[in-house]
């Protein structure tokens, strides 16, 4: 089923156009922008529309296409940071409720660490994943760190959305170096469609300034940080940073190599199941359509431990079967569910 969306367009302060989308009904969360992002393409995307059937099961989920990107103006001559950070008031500025839930992924954590202490009125959650305090050139503290934050700028002025493989090898796996086939190939189509190269490439560069990381001390809002360990985009440790930095956050180390979560991986249920902790939206273990599927008591237990993240060795010895067995058992519960794959199943479980 196509998930629905409505995608409307606000000014900042210079003019410049911004597209937002938003899906589903309920408590407020808006993504502050990151890099990569396109509102229209999204939705079809292996990596990005998951995000947005998870986030949009009981919120209304907001996000927008930063400027030089996506469906916002492409053309743009300030692509500084200050002009992100007007975009950002922009588009909260269109949100009726009084207050939401501001999501900050990667350098977006950085725009939603400043906008918070910009204005706490408006927000009532705080939630930073893969996300840094400092950029890359602001904590370089060697030539070689320097070097390389320099290097993937000019990098990225020179392969940005090429059909060469190797140069489409590497930006991916910054991002999912344990992403599928068909995951890769949409990162590179994004790339292509998201932005031109010396867009991207400005853009990246006026991220890599970024520093927050004195301002984040003075934060008063109820804050969740969790970052991968594995991350090859942001180094765990700028995690821990960034969670030791602001007063109270509660930080959730996450087994992942991947910059962006993906569905079928154990982090992914992990994740989620902190968020709806974080927010007060615990839900039933089961939603509906696993109540109406007819599973036998088995395999909803079964069920329960897939939508917690548990790989099939994990539920083996969990319950104390075979990994044999766990999968006959899997293929049965997937077929009265009516999906085809884990992924699948855990989008599912958490739409409930």
């Amino acid at each position: 089923m196509k998930l629905s969306q409505t995608i409307r367009f606000c000014a900042s302060a210079d003019g410049t156009r911004i597209a937002v989308a938003s899906c589903g009904t309920g408590q407020v969360i808006l993504r502050a922008a990151h890099w990569l992002s396109h509102v229209d393409y999204d939705v079809e995307s292996p990596v990005w529309r998951p995000w947005l059937q998870a986030l949009s099961a009981g919120n209304r989920f907001v996000r927008y296409d930063p400027r030089g990107c996506g469906l916002s103006d492409r053309h743009v001559a300030d692509l500084s940071v200050e002009a992100w950070h007007a975009d950002l008031d922009a588009v909260a500025a269109s949100i009726e409720e009084p207050r939401f839930v501001l999501l900050g992924l990667s350098q977006g954590g950085a725009l939603s660490i400043a906008f918070a202490l910009r204005h706490p009125e408006r927000v009532s959650h705080l939630v930073l994943l893969n996300a840094y305090s400092q950029g890359a050139r602001a904590r370089a503290q060697t030539e070689a760190e320097r070097l390389e934050a320099e290097t993937l700028v000019n990098l990225i002025r020179i392969g940005w959305g090429r059909d060469n493989p190797a140069f489409c090898r590497f930006f991916t796996n910054l991002f999912i170096p344990d992403g599928t086939p068909e995951q890769h190939r949409w990162w590179g189509d994004l790339e292509r469609v998201t932005a031109a190269p010396d867009v991207a490439a400005q853009l990246l560069w006026q991220m890599q300034g970024l520093d927050v990381l004195d301002l984040a001390t003075t934060l008063r809002v109820p804050t969740l940080v969790a970052h991968s360990r594995g991350d090859m985009r942001v180094p765990f440790d700028q995690g821990c940073k960034l969670a030791a930095a602001i007063p109270g956050a509660r930080f959730i180390p996450l087994e992942s190599k991947n910059h962006v979560l993906l569905p079928d991986e154990p982090a992914w249920a992990v994740f989620h199941a902190e968020l709806a902790t974080f927010l007060g939206q615990d839900r039933p273990v089961r939603p509906r359509a696993v109540r109406d599927a007819g599973l036998t008591p088995a395999e909803a237990a079964l069920f329960d431990l897939v939508a917690e993240g548990l790989d099939n060795r994990a539920i083996a010895a969990r319950l104390g079967k075979s990994v044999k067995t766990v999968r006959n058992q899997l293929s049965v519960i997937f077929s009265k569910l009516g999906v085809h794959n884990r992924s699948q199943a855990i989008v599912m479980a958490l739409s409930r």
